[in-house]
This record gives structure tokens, sequence and C-alpha cells, in this order.
């Protein structure tokens, strides 16, 4: 399977550097070092939720002036309905890898902004992998992929510094808990990162944060139990834990007429007073603080 999908990358490469005119017959080992930057989001056609990719993607450019900075989406789905609607087409992380060896890169830096190192981070990874695999003239000189946020129990304690800040006005009131929803991969070890992340939350704020998820554990029914042992509480703000605020966030978050939703059923358990705080982390100034570091830890 693994040398199939290193067979297939290869293949691609061959295609788009013949498609493109051959720009660049060939990748001569003393080509001069040209570097670039990819940033690999899920995507999103919410122009109003874009402004969080945005927000990273501007960071990136500002602190690697000197470096060409280009986003893939991993959506087909977003990104057939932004081509359709919008007229724009943003390539995948496959297409944008081969077109920037087609122009001659040969230090590429693959960001993404992935929460967790779950299953969309797996399939980047094999992607990244599989360029990295090529040897001979068509190789990059250097492709490295970074860690998502939260990786490790580090990570889950500086995000927890991060959403503290972010959520400091509201934490000011004894009685308000804040809910978090993030996205989830259901069947993976990396849905643990969740757990950790509320460990490092207890820690630094106890009894302040209750994290759930929308496509595996905690359920809601779990952050409705956990709050519910909480007396104190009597207002809740709920916030996507996610990097655009699309269309968990504003759905299965905060629909006020959806009866599924996180909004409606914290209603029926009681809780009247819940204020949606529907923006992305990217665009929080300290998460993209974050991400610039990442991807100068990777450039090392």
């Amino acid at each position: 399977m693994e040398q199939a999908l290193k067979s297939f990358i290869l293949a691609l490469v061959m295609l788009t550097i013949v498609m493109s005119g051959a720009a660049y017959a060939g990748a001569p080992k003393d080509k001069p070092d040209k570097e670039g930057i990819l940033i690999v989001a899920f995507g999103t056609s919410m122009p109003e939720a874009k402004k969080a990719i945005d927000n990273l993607v501007d960071s990136a450019k500002a602190a690697f002036p000197k470096t060409e900075v280009r986003l893939a989406y991993t959506s087909n789905i977003i990104r057939n309905k932004i081509a359709k609607e919008q007229n724009v087409l943003i390539p995948t992380p496959t297409s944008a890898l081969a077109q920037m060896n087609d122009e001659g890169f040969t230090h590429v830096y693959v960001m993404p902004t992935h929460i967790i190192p779950g299953e969309e981070y797996d399939d980047l990874a094999g992607v990244v992998d599989g360029f990295a695999s090529i040897k001979g003239k068509y190789s990059f000189k250097s492709l490295k992929l970074a860690r998502p946020y939260l990786s490790c129990a580090d990570d889950c304690d500086v995000m927890a510094d991060v959403l503290i800040k972010r959520f400091g006005r509201e934490l000011a009131d004894k009685g308000t808990a804040i809910v978090l929803m993030g996205h989830g991969t259901p069947h993976h070890a990396a849905n643990a990162m969740y757990s950790q992340l509320q460990l490092s939350l207890d820690k630094k704020a106890p009894g302040r944060f209750t994290l759930g998820t929308v496509e595996a554990a905690p359920e809601i029914d779990d952050v409705i139990a956990r709050l519910k042992h909480n007396k104190a509480v009597r207002s809740l703000v709920i916030s996507p834990l996610m990097i655009v605020a699309g269309d968990h966030a504003n759905n299965d978050l905060a629909d006020k007429e959806d009866p599924e939703s996180w909004y409606s059923q914290l209603k029926d358990a009681g809780y009247k007073n819940i204020k949606p705080f529907l923006v992305g982390l990217g665009e929080d100034a300290e998460i993209a603080k974050i991400f610039v570091a990442k991807i100068k830890d990777m450039m090392k």
C-alpha cells in the first residue's frame, strides 16, 4: 500500500510537470535553494469564518517576508463549493506540493492548521511522506511537516494558558463556565489529546472549562454530566475549539432552532443563560504566535 502511494505521487509530479509546460524539466542537484511554506487547512466556504485561516496565513507571511507562503485545503467538498460559487481554485496538498516541485522549490515546510494529529493529519502525513520518498532529480532537498497544536502534554498546557487568557473577561464571573466544542476523531488515539487538554485546564482553572467533541468523545451528554457536578455554575459561554468557526460552530454548537444543537440541549438541561462565542481560534493573536513558532521550529 505504501509503495503504491509513493508510485502514485511520483506519477502525479511527472504529470504536473508535463501539463505546466515543464518549467523545470528536472530538479538538478545544483539548482539554487528556494524555500516555501505550505499551510494546509481543512477549509471553509463561509467568508466570515475564513478570517481565521487568513489570519494564520498573514501571520506566516509577516514572519517570513522572503519566503513564499501558499495555502491548500484538504476538503474536496469545500474546494468544489468555492470553485463553483466563488470561481476560486484552491489546491489539495498533493497538487500544491506537485506544483511547488515543478516551480523549483527545494525546501518546503508544510504547516497544518489541525488541532490534534488525528485522521486528517495522518492523511496529510501520508502525502508528505510520499513526496519525501522521491529520490533523484524530481525530489525536494528538504520537505518537512510540523506537528499540530495539541501533540503532547506540554502543548496542552500552552493551549490552556491561551484559552484562559482568551476568556479572561468571562472567567471574572465565578458563576460562568466555558464549554468548548472540539471536532473529535472517532476511533483514533489522538482523540485522547482532548482529555489531556481537559486535565491541563483543570489544573490551571479548576472547574471553569468543560470540553467535548462533536464527532467523538467526550460527547454533549458527558459535558452536561460534568457541568452538573459544579453547583456554582449559573451561566455558560459556548465556543468552538476549532481554528475556524464554520458549520460545526454555527449549526452543531449554537443553532437555537435545532433541538439537537449543544445550545438547545444545554437549555433543556436547565442552563438558561447561554452566550455563544463564535470566533475561530485562528483569529486569536496568541494562536497565531504559536503557529509561527511551530514553523520556525520546523525550519531549524
